[in-house]
C-alpha cells in the first residue's frame, strides 16, 4: 500500500528523477521525468507534486493510487464468514429466492381474460442467457459477457441478464459499462437496491469516485431517473419475478472461500463443518 507522505518526501527530494512516480506505480511518468531531470523545470514540477501530496486528503490518495488495495479490503469485509448477522441474512434471502422458484414466470394481467382461456406469453428461448451464467460460475468473465450480450439481444429487458452482466464488468474493472447495465436494470423493474450495496462482484465499482453520486441519484446515471418511470412499471409485468437477481455463483464462492480459511487454520473443522451447512441448507 502506497503512503502519501513518503510520495510527497520523494517528490521534494527527488521530484526530478522521477522517483515518486516509480514509487506509485507510474513507470511510464517517472522514466519521462528521468530522461529531462537536468532541466530545472523538472525539479520545479517534483515540488509541485510533493506540494500536492501533502495538502491532498487522505482517502482521495488511496482512491487515486491503492484502488487494489482497497478492492482487496472490500472483499474481505464481504467474507467475513463468522458473523452471524451476515449469515441469516443469505438464509433469509435464500428462502425468498426458493419461494418466488415456485410461483408461475408469467401472470395474466387480467384475472378475468386469464379465466376466459386467454394465451398466456411464453418465455423466450435464450440459450446465451444460461451459458453466460455457467461461464459466470466458471470464472470466464469475459466469455459471459459475450454471452450476456447476445443474450439481451434477444431480451433487451432482462433484468436479471443487465445484473449479471453488470457484475461481469464489474469483475473486469470496467467500470462505465457495468455503470450502464446496472441503470438499465433499475430502469426495467430492479429495486433490491441493498443488493448493490452489499454484493461482493460489485466491489470494484463501489470504490469509483462515481459511486456515490450514482447511488444517490436512486442507482441512475444522470439524466436517466425521470426516464424510468413508464419502462419500469410496464416491465414489471413481464419480467419473471425470481429473475430479478439471478446471481447462481455466489455460493460456489463463498464455498471456496470458506476452504481456504480452513486451510489456513483460520476455521477449525467443526466451523467450517457448521458454516458450509449454513450454506448448502
Amino acid at each position: 500500500m502506497k503512503e502519501k507522505n513518503v510520495a510527497g518526501i520523494l517528490a521534494l527530494f527527488l521530484g526530478g528523477l522521477g522517483v515518486h512516480r516509480f514509487y506509485l506505480g507510474q513507470t511510464g511518468l517517472g522514466i519521462f521525468y528521468l530522461l529531462f531531470f537536468w532541466f530545472p523545470v523538472m525539479w520545479i514540477v517534483g515540488l509541485i507534486d510533493a506540494i500536492a501530496f501533502f495538502s491532498m486528503d487522505n482517502e482521495k490518495f488511496d482512491r487515486k493510487y491503492n484502488r487494489e488495495f482497497l478492492y482487496r479490503q472490500e472483499q474481505q469485509r464481504s467474507y467475513d464468514y463468522r458473523d452471524d448477522e451476515a449469515m441469516r441474512r443469505m438464509e433469509r434471502y435464500e428462502r425468498r429466492r426458493e419461494s418466488r422458484r415456485e410461483r408461475s414466470y408469467y401472470r395474466p394481467k387480467k384475472r378475468g381474460a386469464a379465466q376466459r382461456g386467454a394465451p398466456q406469453a411464453k418465455k423466450p428461448n435464450n440459450p446465451y442467457k444460461t451459458t453466460g451464467v455457467q461461464k459466470f460460475k466458471d470464472y470466464d468473465y469475459s466469455g459471459a459477457i459475450a454471452d450476456f450480450r447476445k443474450a439481451l439481444e434477444i431480451e433487451p429487458r432482462d433484468i436479471a441478464t443487465h445484473f449479471n452482466i453488470a457484475c461481469a464488468y464489474s469483475i473486469s474493472e470496467q467500470p462505465e459499462a457495468a455503470f450502464k447495465h446496472l441503470d438499465a436494470a433499475v430502469q426495467f423493474g430492479f429495486t433490491d437496491f441493498q443488493k448493490i450495496k452489499a454484493h461482493d462482484k460489485l466491489a470494484y465499482l463501489r470504490i469509483q469516485d462515481e459511486y456515490e453520486a450514482f447511488a444517490q441519484n436512486g442507482f441512475r446515471l444522470p439524466g436517466n431517473e425521470a426516464a424510468s418511470a413508464t419502462p419500469a412499471s410496464s416491465n414489471k409485468q413481464a419480467m419473471p419475478a425470481e429473475e430479478e437477481v439471478e446471481d447462481h455463483s455466489h455460493l460456489l464462492e463463498q464455498l471456496k472461500q470458506l476452504g481456504e480459511l480452513r486451510e489456513k487454520g483460520l476455521l477449525t473443522e467443526e466451523e467450517f463443518a457448521m458454516q458450509k451447512k449454513r450454506l448448502l441448507g
